[in-house]
Parts: structure tokens; C-alpha cells; sequence
């Protein structure tokens, strides 16, 4: 019979999450030998090994995968609980548990500012990756709620739509084609794009528009981020697809210009998401409607009639 602590279990998760003992501590705000020492035994309760080293990497065994599986399942039960009962408490105060797509963190903390200005005793645990990575915490309950764009199709999400979203194409400061009225789309055949990584909304979105017109597009170079993608096509290595919510600052300064080309801007939704069926602690609940209600007031966007003159009327 297995004898394992819940002790044990929470700092094994945390270290096959990471892949690395350093960091499991830093999370859990322990010593790495203290960290070392309940992964070891850890292993003598189970009888076998769970982790391996393969040159640098810390890796799972095949029963550190079982143990690894049962760690996340209980884990996410507790939590689960934990939740039912602040639920039935009626209690909106405690910690709400956000993830994003980077994107949307351009924004996201004006709402989170305003929501904490009237919840004081509210804290927020914020995390900000690509969508299928956000998607990922949701189906593990790591996150209560998220923030992104068009929601990813058969997934099991319920998602409402709160506030427009501009997607825009950015060159770089005089750019040929910059001021020079409408720009057909196949014009767009010439010019080089610079992309998001697979998972990314951003990208999902790009690949959309130009399927949707029977078009494919010349890719120079793929990125981790859209602060990567900014510098890049102010560089003049190419043109960017990018929500009009990253690229204000930009625009203001004139370090980059949109592009009037037809079709565009093209207008998606932001959406706050949940797991489907997940009943949302009253914090996240709470912020759910604040975000439903208040979101558009607080994060102004520039209309398109601004940018594009006649072309967008």
C-alpha cells in the first residue's frame, strides 16, 4: 500500500511542472534541499525512481508519470473544493486566479486595477502565455477564468464576448505603401509577414483572414512575442498582423503606421472564458461581470474611422 503525503505530492507536481528542482522551490518557497529531500522520499514510499536526469534536463519516469497524473488529480480536487466552499460562503474576497494571452495583457491590468480599486481584499494570481498554454490551465483548474480572443473551436469552453477586437495590419514608419489610399489585399502577395509561434491567437487569426480570402503568405521570421513582432517590422524585416490594443503606444509616436488594406481592420471579439460546467468561485464571478460591464468604458480603442479616413466608414 501506497503511504504519500499530500506534502509530498504538492512538491513532486511542482517539480515535474518545471522540470527542475530550483524552480519548484522558488514556487513553494522552499529550500531546494528541502525540495530534494520530499521528492526522495517521495520515491522510497513508491519503490521506484520518478525522475531521471538526461544530461541537463530533469525528466519523468514512467511511473514518475503515474505519480505525476495522481498528484494533478488530487491537487485539482482540492482546489475544486476549496472553491465550493468559498461558493457557499457567498465569499468575494480571497485570490482570483487569471490567465491571459499575451495580447490581452496589454490591457488586462487596467481592468484587474479597477476591479482591486473597489475589491481591496481581493489579491490576483495573473499568468500570461499563448492560448493553447491558457487554454491548458483551465482544463487543469490551475485558473478560474481567461482572457483571450476567438475561443479555440472543440474545446470545452464557455466563453462570453466583452469588448471588439482590431486586428490591423503594422509596417514600419514610411513603408511604399503607407498613405497611399486603399491597398488590395493581393497586393499583400509581395510582402513578407513576421509571425507568432504555433498556439498563438494571434497567429490563429492571421492564418484565418488569409484562408478566408483563398490567399497564403510569405513568412521571414517566427516569434515568441508581439513585443518581439513591434521591433521586428520597425526594423523593416516585414509586416505584422497585431490587435490594435498593442500597437497604441506606437501609433502615437509614429514609430510604426497601419496599412489601409481592404478588408481590414478586421474586427474580432475579446472573450472571458471557463472551463464548461466549472461553477466559478464568487471572486471570479464577481470579476466576470465587472469585465462584461465595465470593460469597454475602461479600455478606449481607436476607431477605425481614425486611422483608415473614409475606408473604414
Amino acid at each position: 500500500m501506497l503511504h504519500l503525503t499530500l506534502r509530498q505530492l504538492k512538491v513532486f507536481e511542482a517539480v515535474a511542472r518545471h522540470a527542475s528542482f530550483s524552480r519548484a522551490a522558488e514556487e513553494l518557497h522552499l529550500s531546494q534541499p528541502a525540495v530534494s529531500m520530499q521528492v526522495k522520499q517521495l520515491e522510497e514510499n513508491v519503490g521506484m525512481p520518478l525522475l531521471e536526469q538526461l544530461g541537463k534536463r530533469t525528466v519523468l519516469t514512467e511511473a514518475g508519470r503515474e505519480i505525476y497524473d495522481l498528484s494533478r488529480r488530487v491537487a485539482n480536487q482540492i482546489d475544486q473544493t476549496e472553491e465550493n466552499l468559498a461558493h457557499l460562503r457567498g465569499d468575494t474576497s480571497g485570490r482570483l486566479r487569471l490567465a491571459v494571452v499575451g495580447t490581452a495583457n496589454y490591457f488586462v491590468p487596467q481592468l484587474v486595477t479597477a476591479f482591486r480599486e473597489a475589491n481591496p481584499d481581493v489579491t490576483v494570481s495573473l499568468t500570461v502565455n499563448n492560448r493553447a498554454s491558457v487554454v491548458n490551465t483551465l482544463a487543469f483548474n490551475e485558473r478560474d477564468l481567461a482572457i483571450m480572443g476567438d475561443l479555440p473551436p472543440g474545446i470545452d469552453l464557455e466563453g462570453a464576448a466583452f469588448m471588439e477586437n482590431h486586428l490591423v495590419i503594422i509596417a514600419p514608419r514610411h513603408h511604399g505603401l503607407a498613405g497611399r489610399g486603399r491597398v488590395p489585399m493581393e497586393r499583400l502577395k509581395q510582402e513578407v509577414f513576421l509571425i507568432r509561434e504555433p498556439g498563438s491567437s494571434s497567429r490563429a487569426a492571421m492564418e484565418d483572414i488569409f484562408a478566408s480570402h483563398g490567399m497564403s503568405f510569405a513568412t521571414g521570421m517566427e516569434m515568441s512575442s508581439n513585443e518581439s513582432i513591434k521591433q521586428a517590422v520597425q526594423a523593416g524585416l516585414g509586416l505584422g498582423i497585431l490587435s490594435l490594443h498593442t500597437v497604441a503606444l506606437e501609433l502615437e509616436t509614429r514609430r510604426l503606421e497601419v496599412l489601409p488594406v481592404e478588408g481590414f481592420p478586421v474586427v474580432r471579439q475579446w472573450h472571458i472564458a471557463h472551463r464548461t460546467g466549472k461553477r466559478l468561485p464568487a471572486v471570479a464571478e464577481k470579476f466576470r461581470q465587472f469585465v462584461l460591464r465595465h470593460a469597454a468604458e475602461l479600455v478606449p480603442l481607436p476607431r477605425a474611422r481614425d486611422l483608415f479616413g473614409s475606408l473604414a466608414d
